[in-house]
């Protein structure tokens, strides 16, 4: 692409135009990018986004590029990153990129709203976080940012590469290593050696290195940033930011301590936060919110009431109560990893008629059955009231008994919670998002 037609694109974005990449969703002033799947060619719909208001179409079908507000380029996904990439160049701000097995996108958003309340933040919009994702992401950055956050994801070696490529990271953050996407990678080995390459970007491109927020809890995180510089938290007295838990249900407490300087923090700072968040697995979470926020000179008063408003959304460990039910749903998505924390947290919970709802985990690969008797055999001997599960793989390896109910989808589940319904349970509702196990919530 030319770079008259790339500064043509970033002028509308100078004037509030926004990336579109789905022409029901235009509108007036913005850049519509005809990105092509599997299953579908968005080079039909570009001409009914500029009549819905877009200013151009970046197009690569030659037979759609008829007037001149189309723009034709050899591929538009790769138009799309060079673009993104050349207005990211033009900030010169911290961008913090986040990766990690679980709770990346809940760590983005306390971060996100810890730094607000100072700096004038930018950060991923819900987990756009893929290849069209930060590019997207990217765009979407106002011109006068004091700081950006940007989430990535991925399910390969090399695609976290490739993001930070894109966006540039100056700052970095991994939440964890765990068993997701193993489809993808293979092991769990691999999976630490995906999400490692942002620090391993961080230290190539940065001299002196960028700095790394480390979760020191994790063992695999504390191994491979052995020799390099980092900020460290957890809770671990050695941290630069140690955190203790006061209270886990039904939401979590915090108390955290600076136990050095470190970026604008000083030595001795403390705080106490009542989150509106559940279990143990947020502390980590919430951890790194403060430790960013302290280390970019966020005040603590702000740091603590900013991470005790944030209210979890989109089924991700919200606490629900309904008209017969204490729902915790957790079901925006599930590995082994997540599912076996979210088990251990619900077991704490006080009360006898305690009901598990599991649907199956995606993107397992070989290592599907095993991971998913391994959960099964958990849930028994856990001794809940009503266990019941949901898809392909709980229903291949468990079969029904008395107090064990498996469904092949969410479907054929909502009409037996039709037909038998539950009052006065304590629930927990989790799995992969192909699941849709959220569509059981009316039911209960």
């Amino acid at each position: 692409m030319q770079q008259e037609c790339i500064d043509q694109i970033i002028t509308l974005i100078d004037k509030g135009g926004r990336p579109c990449t789905d022409s029901r969703k235009a509108n007036k002033g913005d850049v519509f990018f005809a990105l092509r799947g599997e299953r579908f060619d968005a080079n039909q719909y570009a001409e009914e986004a500029l009549k819905a208001g877009c200013a151009l179409a970046v197009v690569d079908d030659p037979r759609v590029a008829t007037g001149s507000r189309y723009i034709l380029a050899d591929n538009v996904l790769d138009a799309l990153q060079k673009i993104s990439h050349y207005h990211r160049k033009r900030f010169n701000i911290p961008l913090i990129g986040i990766t990690g097995s679980n709770g990346k996108t809940t760590t983005k958003e306390l971060m996100h709203a810890v730094l607000a309340t100072t700096l004038q933040t930018g950060a991923t919009e819900g987990n756009l976080n893929n290849h069209i994702g930060v590019p997207l992401t990217l765009l979407s950055f106002p011109e006068h940012l004091d700081i950006a956050i940007v989430e990535m994801g991925a399910n390969h070696v090399g695609e976290i590469d490739d993001l930070c490529q894109i966006a540039m990271p100056t700052h970095g953050l991994i939440t964890n290593i765990g068993k997701a996407h193993l489809e993808g990678f293979g092991d769990i080995d691999s999976v630490a050696r995906a999400k490692g390459e942002l620090y391993q970007y961080i230290n190539r491109q940065h001299a002196p290195p960028g700095t790394l927020f480390v979760n020191k809890d994790d063992t695999r995180l504390s191994e491979m940033t052995r020799e390099a510089g980092y900020i460290g938290y957890g809770s671990g007295s050695d941290n630069h930011c140690a955190g203790t838990i006061t209270k886990t249900h039904p939401c979590l407490a915090v108390r955290f301590k600076t136990n050095k300087d470190f970026g604008k923090a000083l030595r001795g700072v403390e705080g106490h936060i009542q989150s509106q968040l559940t279990g143990k697995y947020n502390f980590g979470n919430i951890m790194a919110a403060v430790t960013a926020g302290l280390y970019f000179g966020v005040q603590p008063a702000r740091i603590c009431d900013a991470i005790a408003s944030y209210t979890p959304g989109n089924h991700r460990s919200q606490i629900i109560n309904t008209r017969f039910n204490m729902v915790l749903m957790d079901a925006y998505n599930a590995n082994p990893t997540s599912m076996n924390v979210a088990l251990d947290n619900f077991s704490r919970f006080e009360g006898n008629k305690k009901a598990v709802m599991l649907g199956d985990m995606l993107e397992l690969g070989t290592e599907a059955e095993a991971e998913h008797r391994q959960i099964v055999a958990m849930v028994k001997k856990r001794g809940f009231s009503l266990n019941m599960f949901v898809g392909s793989h709980f229903m291949s390896i468990c079969k029904p008994e008395k107090n064990i109910l498996v469904f092949p989808d969410t479907v054929s589940a909502s009409r037996w919670l039709s037909e038998n319904p539950l009052r006065g349970y304590k629930i927990l509702v989790k799995g992969s998002r192909g699941i849709r196990m959220e569509d059981l919530l009316p039911h209960l």
